[in-house]
């Protein structure tokens, strides 16, 4: 930084001249020849103000990019974060949403500190919901048609079942998360959705556990829930029937621990 106060003006120096003959092809040039007769020359690294160092850099937040199969819990295990997925949610819950479950491939993730809210749920706390700040449209224009929206798609496997199974139970008002749901089916099934249970009592009785969530027929058929396949053996089918069924028997497939 500047010294601080006012500089002093440098000392005037006294100068002596002198001659130069320079040769110019034959006739002689005479020029003036001035030279300092001060000692103390100025320094040009002392006449420069000197340049603060700069700040040593932050460390840089550890981050995650998620993959398809991630889970929180998984990921708060492999990667050592202390307080588990739990805290890993509550770090990253602007840039998750109100569910933990939902974590889509190519969300990045802070681990061991909050993150900054993505560009895409930052809004200003005053801004008014855009549905209500649509312009009206203009006296005698139509306005545009909007776009058909585009059909979700979800990938073949226990990642994409669980995903579609959330969406369904949303729109029937079945509760269950992400985590609940594999959790269960991993005790029950370890993700086959072809199981089936050919020793226990049920199937004794002839009605045997089938599917990811081992669902005897009797449950299954009563708790269908319709624009699902009816089959047992179906992973979407399947698993929205038994959350279903443990929503009715004990709130939520998330409070079922054991066999259910």
């Amino acid at each position: 930084m500047p010294a601080s106060g006012k500089h002093r003006r440098a000392r005037s120096r006294r100068l002596t001249r002198g001659l130069l003959v320079a040769g110019t092809g034959g006739a002689a040039l005479v020029l003036p020849v001035i030279a300092a007769t001060s000692a103390s020359a100025a320094q040009p690294a002392a006449a420069k103000a000197a340049v603060s160092a700069p700040a040593p850099a932050k460390k840089a937040a550890k981050t995650y990019t998620v993959v398809s199969g991630d889970t929180l819990s998984k990921i708060a295990e492999e990667r050592s974060v202390a307080g588990g997925w739990k805290k890993l949610y509550n770090d990253n819950r602007r840039n998750i949403g109100a569910d933990p479950s939902l974590i889509r491939p190519g969300l990045q993730l802070t681990l061991g500190a909050k993150a900054a809210p993505t560009a895409d749920r930052t809004a200003d706390a005053g801004r008014a919901d855009r549905s209500e700040k649509r312009a009206t449209p203009t006296a005698g224009k139509s306005a545009p048609a909007a776009a058909p929206a585009a059909a979700k798609t979800y990938a073949d496997n226990l990642d994409g079942w669980i995903r579609e199974s959330l969406d369904i139970m949303a729109r029937h008002g079945i509760p269950g998360s992400y985590e609940g749901i594999h959790r269960n089916v991993m005790r029950e099934s370890s993700g086959n959705p072809l199981a089936i249970n050919n020793w226990d009592i049920n199937a004794i009785n002839g009605v045997p556990s089938k599917g990811l969530l081992q669902v005897i027929k009797p449950t299954f058929d009563a708790y269908h829930v319709e624009g699902t396949a009816n089959d047992q053996y179906d992973p979407v089918a399947n698993i929205v029937a038994a959350c279903n069924y443990a929503a009715d028997r004990y709130g939520s497939i998330d409070n079922v621990n054991g066999p259910y």
